[in-house]
């Protein structure tokens, strides 16, 4: 006999293999909340309807308002056979609702995985209908593998997405109609990061951004689910110009919360001439300050001399290498765990990591020559109140000529060799301050610190991080302190490039003059 606690736990293992997080009344509501609500009739695309959850919020939102739409055509998708009932419980009590407020109401209800039916999206307009002009979607959150049927068949519609919830968002693109109104809440995963790119430019070639809604917590919107990322809502306008300015938003997500909301330019959502297309959230005064800081920086990491890499031993694939204790035979291995102070401490008995990696020529291409390095974290625990989490790998405390450093970090180099050591110093200042802080979350939402994301990001000219690390020489290392100095000298940074663009004008001028 079956528990109600095993059909729970199959009720969730059904839901964690389809990628389904239920989306809460208050999160549907304020959902609907967003769409601009413009007309006569509507013609809906529910592409993950799960219970019907976010159809029923816009249903009410619609014979709530003074302007009614004449008639509401529904389509929704949902896979899971098992939520049907419900869904259709649902449909018929919005047809309920809307026969009060005199609307005219018609479903269709497919049980049938939307990317199939998505990706042919000739067959969803059969006979004489029309295009959607509104699509309301909580797309499940889930990988494709490379070698998946979903890939090949997103493939062969012109997508390449290596999750769920892009390809959802889309296929639903490419089926509504222009000026057709799309609100989808989703991770926030997709605004940065080298393997959302094609989404991200087939996106903003595609649509209009006209709203963003960011929750500070990860956990509050979907209470019930292990939910790791943050989440955002977008709403966006097939096929209209992208408008100057921008509505951002954010609450907590706890139902009753409070909405802060401003309008930005969309510059400072979608930075110009930034080749990744980075998806920004500026929300918050800090946020601001912290933008204008670093977006004004002069040089980008190669102008530095320097790359990040990610660390190249993967740990599962060189297990029969890693040593418990270090020994003759043996070299550092670096983990997260590691760290310690702002340096690395290394060996630890402390840690159930090994501390050793052997040297063989099996492994020789995994490690690099000994030198000073700066590392970073690539997870960040949920607790964790920084993102970036920075510290040095200094040479003088683990004497060894060669070192490597496993998959969960990145480092900082110059050519795979170490660089100076004030350089170094003032590189990991700058990476731990809150105001870099601040600027990297306002395009990450998740708790992953890529390469790619480090390689893009602007930095202070060289002379600027020696003196960061001289001046923290002298006054510590705690957080207020390389906060204030590194805030000092970003600032004066700026400064003394203006003084160069002017001086380079005023040069300029006076050679034209002279002409």
């Amino acid at each position: 006999m079956t528990t109600a606690n095993q059909t729970e736990a199959m009720d969730q293992n059904r839901r964690r293999e389809l990628g389904q997080f239920f989306t809460p009344d208050s999160v549907a509501d304020l959902m609907a909340s967003f769409f601009q609500a413009e007309w006569n009739e509507v013609r809906l695309l529910d592409a993950g309807a799960g219970r019907g959850a976010l159809t029923s919020a816009l249903v009410r939102r619609l014979c709530g308002q003074q302007r009614r739409p004449g008639r509401i055509d529904l389509t929704a998708y949902e896979i899971d056979g098992t939520l049907i009932p419900s869904l259709y419980e649902t449909v018929k009590k919005c047809r309920r609702d809307c026969c009060a407020s005199g609307i005219e109401f018609t479903w269709t209800i497919r049980n049938e995985d939307f990317v199939v039916s998505g990706s042919r999206h000739g067959e969803l307009f059969g006979g004489d209908r029309k295009a959607f002009n509104a699509a309301i979607v909580n797309p499940p959150y889930r990988k494709i593998r490379s070698d998946s049927p979903d890939r090949a068949v997103l493939s062969s519609a012109g997508i390449e997405t290596s999750n769920l919830y892009t390809a959802f968002l889309a296929l639903i693109v490419k089926v509504l109609e222009p000026g057709g109104e799309l609100v989808a809440i989703t991770p926030r995963s997709f605004c940065n990061g080298v393997y959302f790119r094609p989404f991200r430019e087939q996106l903003l070639n595609s649509v209009a951004l006209a709203r963003l809604h960011v929750f500070e917590s990860r956990r509050a919107a979907f209470d019930a689910d292990d939910v790791l990322q943050e989440n955002v809502i977008i709403h966006a306008i097939k096929g209209r110009s992208q408008d100057n300015r921008v509505t951002v938003s954010v609450s907590s997500g706890s139902p009753g919360s409070s909405i802060s909301a401003r309008e930005v330019a969309f510059s400072e959502v979608v930075t110009p001439n930034d080749a990744e297309r980075f998806i920004h959230f500026p929300v918050g005064d800090a946020l601001i300050r912290a933008r204008d800081l670093i977006e004004e920086l002069p040089c980008s990491l190669s102008q530095l001399g320097l790359s990040v890499s990610t660390g190249r031993v993967v740990d599962f694939r060189a297990r029969e290498f890693l040593r418990k204790a270090p020994a003759l035979d043996t070299v550092p291995l670096i983990y997260p765990a590691h760290f310690d102070q702002g340096f690395v401490r290394w060996p630890r008995t402390d840690i159930r990591k090994p501390n050793a990696i052997a040297n063989t020529p099996e492994t020789r291409d995994l490690l690099v020559q000994s030198g000073t390095y700066v590392l970073t974290k690539r997870f960040t625990a949920k607790e964790e109140t920084r993102r970036l989490v920075a510290c040095i790998y200094d040479p003088q405390r683990v004497p060894a000529s060669l070192v490597g450093f496993e998959n969960h970090l990145n480092y900082f180099h110059t050519n795979r060799h170490g660089m100076n050591n004030e350089l170094a110093k003032g590189l990991a200042a700058f990476l731990n301050s809150t105001v870099l802080d601040l600027y990297f979350r306002s395009f990450s939402g998740h708790t992953q610190v890529n390469a790619t994301d480090l390689r893009n990001l602007p930095y202070p000219c060289k002379a600027t991080l020696e003196r960061i690390a001289q001046r923290l020489a002298t006054v510590g290392s705690n957080q207020s302190e390389i906060d204030e100095v590194v805030e000092a000298e970003l600032a004066n940074d700026h400064v003394e490039s203006r003084n160069l663009v002017e001086l380079g004008d005023a040069v300029f001028s006076e050679s034209l003059n002279e002409r």
